[in-house]
């Protein structure tokens, strides 16, 4: 079978969808009865579009896993005591971390070349959070003894970072939304302004504004950030528990995701048809490296596909990939409150 890291056109990765598309269906009871309840052929499935996503809901009540994997490792969700939170089961650790560090080498760079900081709970404190656990693997590659979490410790925060700024070290800070709006807050203090930025800092927000503070919007949020932190090096990373792999956006509410990760809209009046690319409509998330569990996810997030990410249909069959960028726009109305604020309840 063909590795997913090294998929290089769009025939390769609609081969590959349909491959693993079939082994889910023999090998994931799950996602087998809930293609059966759709009364739909396997047999049948030859194109990408045509495959079933199974709503990312059923993490809530299903262990979804290869029934040839053992394992006892799996990331949960954040959300209240309340709320009945979604397990993702891994049955190839390894294969998470080289996605992590496939897709982070694509869009930033290498691991080793950065300090990295975080605005999140520790790893100790949060072993279940894919989020922590993908931050940490990048700590343990960078290998830096300056790597540390610094939730609510600003003041010791803003002081190593005016210790790296004046030292020229490139540090990358990872943070939840309101995380980084809060130590935003206390920089731009009376009591912080001796802060001198660095050339050399990267913010990396995760997401993360619900039941925390005042609801905005995404393009509201990175102004804000890019105004408090004197810089336009905002980026984003997009995923979640139910995945192994991460979109990120270097700007402007734009995401790319790796070649073995592509996003699909679909119409929310109709979640077996999907949107022209520039109309806003259901996030649908190809992932390859979850072949232990899904690959084919529908989430409740709201996004688009930019028109201009994409070259011409006729050429699918050709040696070349479709490089889709798209956006992330919200929740559709009534979903679950879920998400990286809520790692620190």
């Amino acid at each position: 079978m063909l590795d997913i890291f090294n998929i290089q056109t769009e025939a390769q990765f609609q081969q590959k969808c349909l491959e693993t598309f079939r082994y889910q269906y023999s090998n994931v009871e799950v996602y087998r009865k809930f293609v059966d309840y759709l009364n739909i052929d396997p047999d049948t499935i030859q194109e990408m579009e045509k495959i079933p996503f199974l709503p990312i809901e059923m993490f809530k009540n299903h262990q979804i896993l290869d029934k040839t994997a053992k394992t006892d490792l799996y990331f949960q969700s954040s959300g209240t005591t309340k709320m009945n939170l979604s397990k993702h089961w891994i049955a190839d650790e390894k294969l998470y971390q080289e996605s992590i560090f496939e897709s982070f080498g694509q869009f930033i760079g290498k691991p080793e070349d950065y300090i990295f900081l975080g605005l999140l709970p520790s790893y100790l404190e949060k072993q279940n959070s894919s989020l922590i656990y993908m931050v940490d693997f990048l700590m343990r590659k960078s290998g830096k003894p300056e790597n540390g979490y610094f939730l609510y410790n600003h003041a010791e925060l803003l002081a190593l970072l005016n210790k790296l700024s004046s030292e020229n070290k490139k540090v990358i800070l990872f943070g939840v939304s309101f995380a980084l709006l809060d130590f935003l807050d206390f920089f731009q203090s009376e009591d912080a302004k001796t802060f001198q930025l660095s050339s050399d800092l990267t913010i990396i927000e995760t997401g993360g504004m619900k039941g925390r503070k005042e609801e905005m919007t995404k393009d509201e949020l990175l102004k804000i950030l890019q105004k408090g932190f004197g810089t336009d090096r905002i980026y984003s990373e997009y995923s979640m528990t139910e995945l192994l792999s991460q979109a990120y956006s270097l700007g402007e509410n734009i995401y790319q995701s790796p070649k073995w990760m592509r996003i699909l809209v679909r119409n929310t009046e109709d979640p077996f048809s999907y949107v022209e690319d520039g109309r806003t409509g259901a996030i649908n998330i190809i992932d390859l490296a979850n072949i232990h569990s899904c690959s084919f996810i529908a989430t409740q997030d709201l996004g688009k596909i930019l028109p201009d990410s994409e070259i011409s249909r006729a050429s699918r069959n050709e040696s070349v990939f479709l490089e889709k960028k798209f956006q992330v726009l919200g929740r559709i109305d009534h979903s679950d409150i879920r998400g990286c604020s809520l790692l620190v309840s």
